[in-house]
């Protein structure tokens, strides 16, 4: 079985992976489905997964990825009623027991939980094992590419804009990127939901493309870096209600410049880095509010996943790299060159 395999953490992404072409083959359990797999989908998630962190400890060699799409292959005893040669992809949160947070729905904050090609082997493989209760079928004669671009970040971006944020019609959405994959979410469900969407693109071409996408309005910072006080003059001096950040550190204090009194920053990671300053006193005195939001519930899933299936969200992809070239796949994201989701076709 061909797998692409992280052998250790490793500083040098030219020799962190390998493609393994003998790789074991997945055991399924009574509860669980055997996949093969046709696509699998890159985020920021796997980069951070090379690198390390303390408390991250991973059974060595380990396969990246969090999405992917496929076809059953076999299924376990008690999986329900999935069939071999349906069309599937899954909710890539899995989590076990049942404490007070997953007992209310709330998988994603369970200290039980634990993400697919983070905490457990991914799916940039041949074939990968998930719990049968993670699945969804894909509609027949849907894009299986855009199939497997969705999962992980349109849940996030669902969880963060309207579970935890609340977002609501006529309400302006500050979404800080343009290019990733939670950013291109951000946008469609801003825009489904019949918000303002504004936009803060790294350059010209990126701020091009997220207007062709729908953005209401798009600043390039590249040519004017001063972007809180271009989104103050574009909100004719009121402000933003709900900035959306996956950014972090180097954008924080102007994310924060950027709200209303009243508004509200929804976090969703840390690509710049964690260490943030906060200016309180800017807080109590516009009445500001931080949310903090991680994937997303099963439920969450399940709705915005049937929104993809109705074409009334379109996941962006940018290229497809072949298993042979996950290196300069991962290359080109962390360059920042892509737009929407990098695919690797797994399948031959």
């Amino acid at each position: 079985m061909r797998a692409i395999h992280l052998t250790k953490h490793d500083k040098d992404l030219a020799t962190a992976y390998q493609l393994e072409t003998n790789a074991v083959m997945p055991e399924i359990s009574d509860n669980e489905v055997l996949i093969r797999v046709d696509y699998a989908a890159l985020n920021r998630l796997d980069d951070f997964v090379r690198l390390g962190w303390p408390g991250l400890n991973l059974h060595f060699p380990h396969v990246p990825c969090a999405d992917f799409a496929g076809t059953i292959e076999k299924v376990g005893a008690h999986a329900g009623s999935w069939q071999p040669g349906q069309r599937v992809t899954a909710n890539p949160l899995l989590w076990s027991g049942e404490d007070d947070f997953v007992l209310r729905g709330e998988q994603n904050r369970s200290r039980a939980s634990g993400l697919v090609g983070e905490h457990f082997s991914g799916t940039c493989a041949a074939f990968i094992k998930l719990p049968a209760r993670n699945l969804i079928e894909i509609p027949v004669g849907f894009n299986i590419q855009k199939a497997a671009a969705a999962s992980l970040v349109y849940v996030t971006a669902w969880h963060s804009l309207i579970t935890a944020g609340r977002l609501i019609p006529g309400e302006k959405v500050l979404i800080v990127g343009a290019g990733g994959g939670v950013n291109t979410a951000a946008l469609q469900i801003a825009r489904m939901v019949g918000a303002q969407t504004f936009v803060i693109a790294s350059t010209a071409e990126k701020a091009q493309k997220a207007s062709e996408i729908g953005a209401d309005w798009v600043h390039d910072r590249s040519a004017d870096p001063r972007w809180s006080k271009a989104v103050y003059l574009a909100t004719d001096k009121e402000g933003i209600d709900m900035v959306v950040d996956n950014v972090g550190a180097v954008t924080w204090d102007d994310s924060l410049r950027t709200l209303r009194p009243g508004g509200r920053l929804v976090t969703v990671g840390g690509t710049s880095g964690y260490e943030a300053k906060v200016n309180v006193g800017l807080i109590f005195h516009k009445h500001l509010s931080i949310i903090g939001s991680t994937m997303g519930t099963h439920d969450d899933y399940k709705r915005v996943m049937g929104l993809v299936f109705q074409n009334k969200l379109d996941p962006v992809i940018d290229a497809v790299f072949s298993m042979e070239d996950f290196t300069s796949a991962m290359q080109r994201m962390l360059a920042g060159r892509h737009f929407g989701k990098i695919l690797i076709k797994v399948s031959p």
